[in-house]
């Protein structure tokens, strides 16, 4: 994402009538999809609709702005490769080879056992997803719950939890994904001068030790009496081609709604959650459970602040992430991929996420007590 989109200006317009019209939105995000079907069945849509509405109450429409909104999807950087594509080729490529797809996967989950496989599955795509961009990590392991024979219940616990594994992992280069490469960009004068191992070096020491204890904790708490061995074969593949095109496009729908919602934000974002205390802010940056983190890196963190104060600032908005579909790219994926509604996700996401806030927070807590510099 191009961080010369978060640039734009709050225009001078009245601040309560904005403050209130960008509450009301917020609400409605947090509520309907729960509340109404046709709501959590056209999430993107709604979303889009949202996101529309945010820009408009903010006055913020701009040419540059609706051109970003529909080329995100499409290109990451300035590599014209981005969800969209990876999304389609992917669904298109299991779509005709599924059957050799999913008898490998049944294969190797089998000769590994449940839950050695659902550890193996969780770290690597974790960390996978700081090398090889979070989007390619989130269609693979959608495809492959996808394929294994697992109840509905279990296949949405496993798509959530490795969904918050990724999203942690993705952080440690710039290359997985769009907080990262804005968090480097952003950081990358004096006085932190950061590069391309900056946020290995700085988050690594609470990421890795992360992903690990969340792909623990998969493997106890999904499928506990799952048995694969002997097995004949994997889940059905039901996809048509028409799904797999119309999959993709959802997506797309998806991202763009989200940058639109994010850049309607943003007189919220300056006006008030930016001056906040860093302890606060780190509950407050809960709200990246339904905007882009992307969006409230580039706006929350910059240079004048302390190294302390930027790693509990981006921890909070890397775990809060995985709570609600929206929150995260792998989310949206692999609810899409899955058929997993809001209600659904929020049942495991919410209390998951809350419990990994309470543990890191504690863990971060001597930063927010005394703040250190580089």
């Amino acid at each position: 994402m191009n961080s010369n989109f978060f640039t734009t200006q709050v225009p001078d317009q009245p601040v309560m009538a904005i403050t209130v019209g960008l509450c009301l939105v917020i609400l409605a995000v947090l509520i309907l999809p729960f509340v109404v079907k046709k709501v959590e069945e056209n999430l993107e849509i709604f979303f889009l609709i949202m996101g529309v509405c945010a820009v408009s109450i903010s006055g913020l429409w701009s040419r540059e702005l609706v051109v970003e909104a529909l080329k995100a999807p499409v290109v990451i950087g300035n590599v014209p490769i981005g969800i969209f594509q990876v999304v389609l080729v992917f669904g298109l490529l299991i779509h005709f080879f599924n059957k050799a797809f999913c008898r490998g996967v049944l294969s190797v989950a089998s000769k590994l056992g449940w839950r050695a496989f659902t550890f193996i599955m969780i770290l690597v795509c974790g960390i996978l997803s700081s090398m090889v961009s979070i989007i390619v990590t989130a269609v693979l392991l959608s495809e492959i719950i996808a394929a294994i024979p697992l109840d509905k219940k279990d296949k949405i616990k496993f798509a959530v939890v490795a969904c918050f594994a990724m999203g942690l992992g993705a952080v440690l280069t710039p290359v997985g994904e769009p907080l990262s490469t804005i968090l480097v960009s952003k950081l990358s004068g004096p006085p932190y001068y950061a590069g391309f191992l900056f946020p290995l070096q700085v988050f690594g020491l609470y990421v890795i030790p992360g992903v690990i204890a969340i792909a623990l904790f998969g493997m106890f708490y999904i499928g506990r009496h799952v048995k694969l061995a002997g097995t004949a074969q994997a889940v059905k593949y039901s996809e048509t081609l028409k799904t797999v095109i119309l999959r993709a496009v959802r997506v797309y729908f998806f991202v763009a709604a989200l940058i639109l919602l994010g850049e309607g934000m943003k007189p919220i974002i300056v006006w008030y959650v930016v001056h906040v205390p860093p302890a606060a802010l780190y509950w407050i940056n809960m709200i990246s459970a339904v905007l882009d983190n992307a969006t409230l890196t580039a706006m929350e963190i910059g240079p004048g602040m302390l190294l302390s104060q930027i790693t509990a600032i981006t921890m909070g908005l890397l775990i809060s992430g995985g709570m609600l579909i929206p929150g995260n790219i792998p989310n949206i994926v692999a609810a899409a991929r899955l058929k997993i509604g809001m209600k659904e996700w929020a049942i495991i996401g919410v209390p998951m996420g809350l419990v990994i806030m309470a543990i890191y927070f504690l863990i971060l807590l001597p930063l927010f007590i005394n703040p250190v510099g580089i």
